[in-house]
């Protein structure tokens, strides 16, 4: 340290504070990078081109600019040249993070990152004024009450999207195939997410949507099972719906996927550190009870929901179907600092329990199924021999065959609007008449034994 602080001086017209920040890279460096017992040597050549540059602006930007500032930035800088997700957060970044993740917040329920210098909606969530107002995933927002966004840090634009609930904000919005800008306002309120929602799709099948993960959300997925059973109980189906889910916390998601499945590893990190190296196995009991799953995903299904696809496809407990996830595949942790400030550094990625890693390349669907809409044709039905006076009858006498009632839809229309949530429910349709029909073949088999002809010693001529 007394070399280092030697050598800094000696370069002449140092600031101080440069001084106390490499020493403080320095040690960090090498508690991160060696054992305390063999520690590198310090990169002298750029904490020299560094400070040489820190003086600079301090001398010569066309405004002043304190010490305090061009630290901060200096941080911010580092975290951002290491990944897309690490980032430096100050004050108001970390308590909204907080309240992120504990699931309420004022604003308008969007989730954004960045894309060519604009603000990029990622998902809007559930029932919140971004989506009430139809902004859609890909949305690029261009300009916030007037103010042009490029090159706008995304923390300020989020932080511009805030403000007194109550209050209205335009948005302009481009979309891809929208030849000009699109004009929504939207008035600020409380953002309290439910992270889960279930609703029934017609007798026998349910429909459950988890539209991030927070730290609550594996119980609220145990008491949307409950209620899912008790208004089903011959439950035949269920729609798991992860898509536009930007994730959340890694513990919701193995809470999520232990409800599921009864056995097996539900996913494990891996990192530079021991404690980065985390493992996690299902519990033995199984709340859904075996019943056929669904899960829908798509390019916004990223992180928590990506780990729970994941799993669910690797233990074969579940067909996924929809179009590629995102591929977000790291794990962030949030250190805190002094002054209510944090960082969020990648510690490690995260596997399915099979070993793949999900970064960059996402979950590949066994069902590719493109978004799109569906119709329903009106009109009368075609005429069948059933229709026709005096049609002779059939002649099965089996108790099991009963005619299904005609599938009933929801007030929503969901499934004749939401193409692939129509296909997924086919599909569980099609795994319960496979059933079904193994079932009848097996009861058929039986009575076919139970009717055979009594051995006693009389020939049938």
């Amino acid at each position: 340290m007394n070399r280092f602080a030697t050598t800094a001086f000696s370069m002449g017209h140092m600031a101080r504070s440069a001084i106390a920040l490499s020493l403080l890279l320095g040690s960090t460096a090498l508690q991160a990078q060696a054992p305390a017992d063999q520690p590198l040597p310090l990169p002298m050549e750029e904490v020299r081109i560094f400070t040489e540059a820190l003086d600079n602006i301090r001398n010569a930007y066309v405004q002043p600019i304190d010490d305090k500032t061009l630290l901060e930035y200096a941080i911010k800088g580092m975290l951002a040249g290491l990944d897309p997700h690490s980032a430096y957060l100050n004050s108001q970044d970390y308590d909204s993070l907080q309240e992120t993740t504990n699931g309420e917040f004022g604003g308008l329920g969007i989730e954004v990152g960045e894309e060519d210098g604009f603000i990029k909606v990622i998902t809007p969530i559930d029932d919140t004024p971004a989506s009430r107002a139809g902004i859609l995933p890909g949305d690029l927002i261009i300009e916030i009450d007037g103010q042009l966004l490029r090159e706008l840090p995304i923390n300020e634009a989020v932080e511009l999207m805030r403000g007194e609930i109550g209050t209205s904000i335009e948005l302009g919005i481009m979309r891809e195939g929208e030849p000009e800008t699109l004009e929504f306002t939207l008035v600020r309120e409380v953002i309290e997410v439910a992270s889960v929602r279930q609703r029934a799709l017609e007798p026998g099948y349910a429909y459950l949507r988890i539209s991030q993960f927070k730290i609550n959300t594996g119980e609220e997925v145990l008491e949307a099972l409950t209620e899912i059973k008790a208004e089903h109980p011959e439950l035949k189906g269920l729609v798991l719906d992860l898509r536009n889910n930007p994730g959340g916390i890694l513990q919701a998601s193995v809470d999520v996927v232990d409800a599921f499945i009864s056995e097996g590893r539900i996913v494990y990190t891996q990192g530079r550190h021991n404690q980065s190296e985390l493992e996690y196995f299902a519990n033995e009991d199984d709340p859904s009870e075996g019943v056929p799953v669904v899960v829908l995903i798509n390019s916004g299904s990223a992180s928590a929901a990506e780990i729970v696809a994941g799993a669910l496809q690797d233990h074969g407990r579940a067909v996924i179907m929809g179009t590629r996830s995102f591929g977000k595949g790291s794990v962030q942790t949030v250190m805190p600092l002094a002054n209510d400030r944090a960082i969020k550094l990648t510690t490690s990625l995260y596997y399915t329990p099979d070993g793949r890693s999900i970064q960059a390349q996402g979950i590949s669907p066994d069902i590719e199924i493109e978004e799109g809409l569906v119709t329903r044709t009106t009109g009368r039905a075609g005429i069948t021999e059933e229709n026709l006076e005096g049609h002779l009858r059939n002649g099965n006498d089996l108790d099991d065959v009963v005619r299904e009632p005609t599938p009933s839809v929801t007030a929503e229309q969901v499934v004749v609007t939401d193409y692939q949530l129509q296909e997924a429910l086919t599909l569980l349709r099609g795994l319960n008449i496979l059933e079904s029909a193994r079932a009848r073949q097996s009861r058929l088999a039986t009575r076919a034994t139970d009717t055979s002809l009594p051995d006693d010693g009389v020939t049938a001529r």
